[in-house]
């Protein structure tokens, strides 16, 4: 599938900044799912690339000087592959490393050891079963509810709530699949859906777990599927912390207000609205 995205965001700040530096995680990888055809990113100063030990791609922004703003836009194309949710294994070695590690925001408590006790135990040579029954059980608990978590939200604060977003249900599989012993990690991208579905949806987050002779797996419990051609994969991590696409620090400002606006539509779509 060809895929357009376009993908705005803009800090605000009330008491202008004197230096900022953003970490930008916006630029996605070409792979067995997906290549990318072009991909732009206008920003405010010059951008310096680099790889982090995820293999993300990133790019370092620095702003110096007075500024109440800071705008970031993208614009690209990627063409698609449904490789039914696999991508093939790589070889960094965080996957043993640091997968299967909690972290501040995938930390379990009682109540999620309890629950992943319920939903069983994974053969470690073939556990796609298992996780197929461990999204599912997932969505049933955690309702999808736009308003009611932010990006500071715990794994285990969502699970108690009852509902949470994608970035949540993320959380949550990666935390119950390393309890169960299966390396596992955050992704952050897009998601295409259909005409008239909510704008934010196109921001979206899933998981995958390594799984012996496949690779990376993806679970995305949001949607109660496995990522298709209507997915873009952005970047991958531990948590919303490793791959967010944007992350940084500023000197001064006062409050900061974020606004994010995001598409992704089929090309055959945007070459009929241009």
């Amino acid at each position: 599938m060809d895929l357009h995205v376009e993908h705005t965001t803009e800090y605000r700040y009330t008491v202008p900044t004197r230096h900022s530096i953003q970490y930008v995680r916006l630029t996605p990888p070409s792979n067995d799912a997906q290549t990318v055809r072009y991909w732009t990113i206008d920003a405010p100063a010059p951008l310096s690339r680099w790889v982090d030990g995820f293999g993300n791609i990133v790019q370092t922004l620095v702003v110096n000087g007075e500024h109440d703003s800071l705008r970031l836009t993208v614009h690209g194309a990627v063409t698609t592959h449904d490789t039914s949710g696999i991508l093939a294994a790589d070889d960094h070695p965080q996957a043993s490393l640091f997968l299967l590690q909690p972290t501040a925001l995938t930390k379990p408590d009682k109540a999620l050891a309890k629950f992943v006790d319920s939903v069983g135990r994974p053969d470690p040579e073939a556990p796609i079963p298992y996780l197929h029954d461990l999204m599912g059980a997932l969505r049933e608990r955690v309702d999808y509810v736009p308003g009611e978590t932010d990006v500071h939200t715990t794994a285990a604060e969502a699970f108690e709530a009852g509902a949470g977003v994608c970035q949540d249900h993320a959380h949550l599989f990666a935390c119950c699949a390393r309890l169960a012993g299966l390396p596992t990690r955050y992704v952050s991208g897009y998601l295409c859906t259909p005409a008239g579905d909510r704008e934010e949806d196109a921001s979206h987050a899933w998981a995958e777990t390594l799984v012996p002779d496949l690779g990376w797996v993806g679970f995305d419990p949001a949607n109660g599927i496995c990522p298709d051609d209507r997915y873009i994969r952005i970047a991958f991590g531990r948590d919303y912390r490793d791959a967010a696409p944007v992350r940084g620090i500023r000197s001064g400002g006062g409050e900061e207000a974020l606004a994010v606006r995001v598409s992704v539509k089929p090309a055959e779509q945007t070459q009929a609205q241009s």
